[in-house]
Parts: structure tokens; C-alpha cells; sequence
């Protein structure tokens, strides 16, 4: 085949899709082959040459005989070299046949006499003397087809390093003839190996965007703090993995609340947070403004820091058998132990089929004693997190340090299938104990079976926070660089309450804590929990108003007029809302009121004249929105974002906000938006 035409024929025909019994052939011959390589070598036999060995041999010998002589031919010399690397990928799988059921072929293991080796033997296939194409040839034509398996995506990557792209050919006379006999006999290609995405059971608390409000017939908003970061991790794990977050693992309060601001802070400890409030344009709607709270926890200083008395409760189940898991577990707190101080103690506490104490109360000046007690962890068996749970706060209070901080530390993948599991269950066994003084935090691991709703349940009733740690970088973040708003509570039962001035405000509409929510009358009632604030914590709420008089509204007018007595004037006209906080000392049982007036002396004249980490704040605020689909960002873009959010960037210390700009860039990829 030396002549240009039919080289040049030969580059413009395509291969051929492969038929059924062409498969079957392949299929065939990779099983003898498996026969005849998988046999016991007698001692002194040369050693089987590797699958990649043998393929860049036969690579090589082609090349040198240069039988590759048009582009076409690329394509065609795969298919044999397909069949084989086919065979290697499916010898763990398992067939279908038919009806969806995976069925494995039969094998027996035939037990060894002395001096000869064991054989496999496939009982159904071999017994009656027919080779694999022959049981294949015989089945009725009504017979399902063996259907292709699916090959794990490792195990694909794995190959394609080892081919490097190549394949073997084989003659091209053979190819050319091979081509138009399948051309002339061509059938609808099969489905081509389909890797099935892994089915998640992540689980996500349900819950609705926060609605519009009348100010005139509802002008009350009641919520408790939020100073959790979860969401956050979980939906910048989601968009790095090439996933869009599902609209309920979106919660854009601890989006906005995961990155450190500079708000104003208190000058003393005897007031342990301070309170800032702006007025500013909505960038997303002309017709609108955000009133922006913001609120700076006192940040203790390391001499005054108390003694720190932490349980660990570790998940050791095998469910965390996983490199982002228990791995990363152990990882994390040994972060942790260094940061904490000589006097502080550590309790190990592990739960599997049932919970177990690992280390008994001791002193951090024993770290190596710790970090052996946290190296020797391994996965196995069920989740008794019920039975952790009671283990650890029992010895967090056999070892309560009064004035000081106790806290149990509970990481998990929150899969919990031994004891008490229900939600609301482990909730009771939750609110219980944190009469006793001690706090929880919660720290998720993992994805595919991560219960996010359990463990931001019991975070809410346990006095306690939530994060999510998908790297050691965000370990990191959490333990160490956070360390002092993670483990030293400032204030506990922390909640909000905004009331609305009908005369200047129209509409408004909270931005996130939908699952924060608290009754009107729950915010005066000292037996109702809420959200604590730690050390240094920076806390953001946002909410979009409708000034009076204003095109965006939503709501009409009543028509027998507002609901309020015009009594010739209203008080405190000039504000806009009065915004007011409760909170507990972290050994109170009575709270405290903290109330700043919302004025026009609050307002900013543009958004741009707005400080950057307020900027930066909306922009978080829109993307979180952005993400859940809210109606009202529903026609801002991901450029828009991108737009703010790079211009009030800032100094960025650690890279954070940098990170931030490159999901809103990935959310934009994945969602097909034009940028």
C-alpha cells in the first residue's frame, strides 16, 4: 500500500463502530489470554511482563517497521490493543445481564495437591469443554448481551498514564480490510463505558429563602447569631470538584460570616461586642438600599485567655475510611494540640460499634502522649455516636475548669446508625448536657454521606459552632489561625431584633439565617437558645429594604390604610429601623441589651463610598444568593460579583478573598454564564 491515492482514501474514512460479535470476539480472547497468563509459573520461568510493558513493546516494534502511514490509521490500531487493555479493566467487574443485575461469573477454587499450584475454574463455563465465544454463540437470540461495565475513573487515569495515549496496530492491510467488511456491515454503535457518578447521601436541612416583608402589617425581624462557617467549605469543595451546590447546602450567612473583617470592636471585655450599622444602595436593584449590621466580638488577648479543658470525640467508624476523612481527622487536631497551651487538658474519646475512652484527662505538656493517643486511630465498624456523645461530656465534666473553658469536640461524618441517631433525639441528649456548662463544636469530614443536618442541630442546641474542614488548609484556618473564636465564647444565647420603621421603610427582606429564625416574643425569653460569639468573632447581617415611596415594591398598599393609629406623627421618624441584641455572659443565665437607633447619619451616599469589606461582605452575599437562586439577584450577574468583589479585595493576608474570586469564576463556568 505505497501509492498516494490510496493513502490519501485510506485518511478520509472513518473507523468503524464495533459490532456485537466483534465485541464478543475481543471479549473471547481476553478471557483465554487470562487463562493462559494467570496460570502459576514453574520455579526458574521468566517473569510475566507488565500489561504497560507488553503495549509499549509492541508499540515500539511498529514504529521501528513503520506501519503507521496515514492519520487514519491512528484511530484503526487501537482497537486491538482496546480488546486487551478492555480485558484488564474488567477482570474486577462484574457483568449484566439484562434487567440491570449485576451477576458474576461462577468461579470454583480447585484445592491444591502437593507440589502443583491452585487453579480457578469457572464451573458453568469450562465443565462441558466450550471456549468463553462458544457459551456466547450458543445463547438464544432472545438472550440479554453482556452489558458493558462501568471502569472507576482511578482506574481509567491509571491506564491512560501507562498507554500515554498510544495503541498497538496491527498490519495495515489486516486494518484496510478489516474497515470495509465493518463499513459494508455496519450496525448502531453500542453505548460506549459510562462511569456512574457515585449517588451522594449528603444531607442538607430543607428550608426557603427569607420572603419579602410588609413593614407596616410585620415590621418585627427576630433571629439568633450565626457565626458558622460549614456552607462556606462545603460549597468551595462542590465548585472545585466541578459541582454546583445543591440550593440547600447553601447558606449565605456563613458565606459572608467565614471571612475575617475589620469591623470596629469593643475597648473592654465588660462589653464583649460592639455594633455597627450602615445604609447603602443595593447594586443588584436601583430601587433599594442594604442596611448593614455589623458586629465585632472582643478579642481576648493570650495572657488572658482561661485554662481550656477539650474533649475530642472522634468518628472512627468505618464510614470514615477515607483520605478526606479520618486521615485528615488526625491531621487537624494534631494542628490543634499545638496550638493550645501547657496547662490546657485533652480527653480522647472514639466511637465506632460503641464508644470507648482513649485518653484519659491529661495535660498538653504531654503532647507526644496526646499525638501517639491520635496517630493510633484506625476506622472500623458502625457509628455509636450516641454513646460518644455521653462519654465525652462525661468527661468533660469529670474535669470542669471553672471560669475556663470546656468544650466538647466532636469531628465526624455525622453518619450515625448505632443508638440514638434521630435528629431530634440526639438534639434532647444535646440541650441536657449544655445545662452542665460545657460547649460544642462540630467539625464534618468527608462527602457522599456527610450529615450536615445532624450536626448543625446539635451545634445550635449545644452552645456550640459548625464547620466543615475538607483540607488541612481549612484546619488550618479553623484551629489555628480561629483558634481563639473557635475554643474561648465571649457570649452565649446572642440574638437579634430589628423593628422597622413603617415611615421610612416600605419592604424589607433578611438576607440568609432562614434557619436561624425566632419568634418575635422568643427574644426576650432567656429559656429560648441562640448562637454564641467567640473571641474576636466578626459577625454580618444583611438585610435589602424598600425606602417609602420607592418603584420596587412588591406588596400594595392596604386599602383601609396601615395597619398602626395615625395619632398625627410618628416617633423617631428620622429612622430607619432600631436594631437591638441580647446576649448572656458565658456563665450568666440572664441576658444583657445592647440597642443602636438606624438614622440617616448611617447612610452612605453610594456603594462605592462604602469601606471595602462592607463591599466585600455584598458581594459574598450576592454570590451566596446567586448560588441558592434567589429572585432577587436573579439578572446580576457572576460578573457583577466578580466586579465587587475584586475591587474591595483588599490586603488579603491569606489568600482568601483571592479564593473567593476564583469560585465566583468556576460557579460562572459551571452554570454556562456568559462573563
Amino acid at each position: 500500500m505505497t501509492d498516494d491515492s490510496e493513502l490519501k482514501q485510506l485518511a478520509g474514512l472513518k473507523a468503524p463502530a464495533p459490532r456485537a460479535e466483534a465485541r464478543a470476539r475481543a471479549l473471547a480472547a481476553a478471557m483465554q489470554a487470562f487463562d493462559e497468563n494467570s496460570a502459576a509459573a514453574p520455579k526458574g520461568s521468566a517473569k510475566q511482563p507488565r500489561l504497560t510493558d507488553r503495549i509499549r513493546k509492541i508499540w515500539r516494534d511498529t514504529m521501528q517497521k513503520k506501519l503507521i502511514a496515514a492519520p487514519a490509521l491512528t484511530a484503526l490500531i487501537a482497537l486491538p490493543i482496546a480488546g486487551y487493555t478492555t480485558f484488564h479493566l474488567m477482570r474486577d467487574q462484574t457483568f449484566s445481564f439484562g434487567g440491570g443485575q449485576a451477576t458474576d461469573v461462577p468461579v470454583v477454587r480447585q484445592e491444591a495437591t502437593p507440589g502443583e499450584p491452585a487453579k480457578d475454574k469457572r464451573a458453568d463455563a469450562e465443565s462441558d469443554g466450550r471456549t468463553p465465544l462458544d457459551q456466547l454463540q450458543a445463547l438464544p437470540e432472545s438472550a440479554p448481551k453482556p452489558a458493558a461495565p462501568a471502569i472507576p475513573a482511578a482506574r481509567k487515569a491509571e491506564l491512560s498514564r501507562d498507554i500515554g495515549g498510544l495503541a498497538a496496530p496491527a498490519p495495515a492491510e489486516a486494518l484496510a480490510s478489516n474497515m470495509m467488511a465493518d463499513q459494508s456491515a455496519a450496525e448502531p454503535a453500542p453505548t460506549d463505558i459510562v462511569v456512574q457518578p457515585e449517588e451522594s447521601r449528603d444531607r442538607f436541612a430543607k428550608f426557603e429563602t427569607n420572603p419579602v416583608r410588609d413593614a407596616a402589617t410585620d415590621p418585627v425581624s427576630t433571629f439568633s447569631i450565626d457565626v458558622d462557617t460549614a456552607s462556606y467549605s462545603f460549597v468551595r469543595r462542590s465548585l472545585k470538584e466541578g459541582m454546583l451546590p445543591q440550593a440547600d447546602s447553601v447558606r449565605v450567612e456563613e458565606m459572608v460570616n467565614y471571612f475575617p473583617y475589620d469591623w470596629k470592636g469593643p475597648g473592654t471585655a465588660a462589653t464583649p461586642f460592639n455594633t455597627t450599622v450602615s445604609v447603602m444602595p443595593t447594586p443588584w436593584n436601583d430601587h433599594t438600599k442594604l442596611m448593614h449590621v455589623a458586629i465585632k466580638g472582643y478579642d481576648i488577648v493570650p495572657a488572658e485567655q482561661p485554662r481550656a479543658n477539650l474533649v475530642f470525640l472522634l468518628d472512627v467508624s468505618g464510614s470514615m475510611n477515607e483520605p478526606d476523612k479520618l486521615p485528615l481527622l488526625q491531621s487537624a487536631f494534631r494542628l490543634l494540640v499545638s496550638k493550645l497551651r501547657p496547662d490546657d487538658t485533652v480527653s480522647i474519646v472514639t466511637y465506632a460499634g460503641e464508644a470507648g475512652t482513649v485518653l484519659e484527662p491529661t495535660r498538653v505538656s504531654q503532647r507526644a502522649k496526646i499525638l501517639s493517643a491520635i496517630d493510633t486511630l484506625t476506622p472500623g465498624g458502625s457509628t455509636a455516636g450516641e454513646a460518644g456523645i455521653r462519654e465525652a461530656y462525661r468527661l468533660a465534666e469529670q474535669s470542669f475548669v471553672t471560669g475556663g473553658v470546656n468544650r466538647v469536640m466532636l469531628a465526624t461524618d455525622g453518619d450515625f446508625n448505632v443508638g440514638q441517631s434521630d435528629d431530634d433525639d440526639l438534639k434532647r441528649i444535646v440541650e441536657e448536657k449544655r445545662k452542665s456548662g460545657v460547649f460544642l463544636s462540630v467539625f464534618g469530614f468527608g462527602r457522599g454521606n456527610l450529615n450536615d443536618q445532624m450536626m448543625q442541630a446539635i451545634a445550635q442546641n449545644g452552645n456550640g459552632t459548625a464547620a466543615y474542614i475538607d483540607t488541612l488548609a481549612e484546619a488550618e484556618k479553623v484551629l489555628v489561625q480561629d483558634a481563639s473564636a473557635t475554643l474561648f465564647p465571649i457570649a452565649k444565647d446572642v440574638k437579634i431584633q430589628v423593628e422597622f420603621n413603617p415611615a421610612a421603610v416600605a419592604e424589607y427582606r433578611l438576607i440568609g439565617y432562614e434557619t436561624r429564625a425566632l419568634d418575635r416574643e422568643d427574644f426576650n425569653n432567656d429559656r429560648v437558645d441562640a448562637g454564641e460569639i467567640g473571641s474576636g468573632h466578626s459577625v454580618t447581617a444583611i438585610y435589602e429594604i424598600t425606602p417609602k415611596g420607592s418603584a420596587a415594591r412588591q406588596i400594595d398598599d392596604l386599602r383601609y390604610g396601615e395597619a398602626s393609629t395615625d395619632n398625627g406623627g410618628v416617633a423617631h421618624a428620622d429612622e430607619y429601623a432600631f436594631v437591638k441584641i441580647r446576649y448572656k455572659l458565658p456563665g450568666d443565665d440572664v441576658s444583657k441589651l445592647i440597642a443602636t437607633p438606624v438614622t440617616k447619619a448611617s447612610e452612605v451616599a453610594s456603594f462605592d463610598a462604602a469601606d471595602a469589606d462592607r463591599r466585600f461582605s455584598v458581594a459574598v452575599a450576592a454570590f451566596g444568593q446567586k448560588l441558592r437562586g434567589t429572585d432577587q439577584t436573579a439578572s446580576f450577574g457572576f460578573d457583577k460579583i466578580m466586579e465587587i468583589a475584586a475591587a474591595s479585595r483588599g490586603t488579603d493576608p491569606y489568600g482568601y478573598r483571592a479564593e473567593f474570586l476564583s469560585l465566583v469564576r468556576l460557579a460562572s463556568a459551571l452554570q454556562g454564564e456568559n462573563r
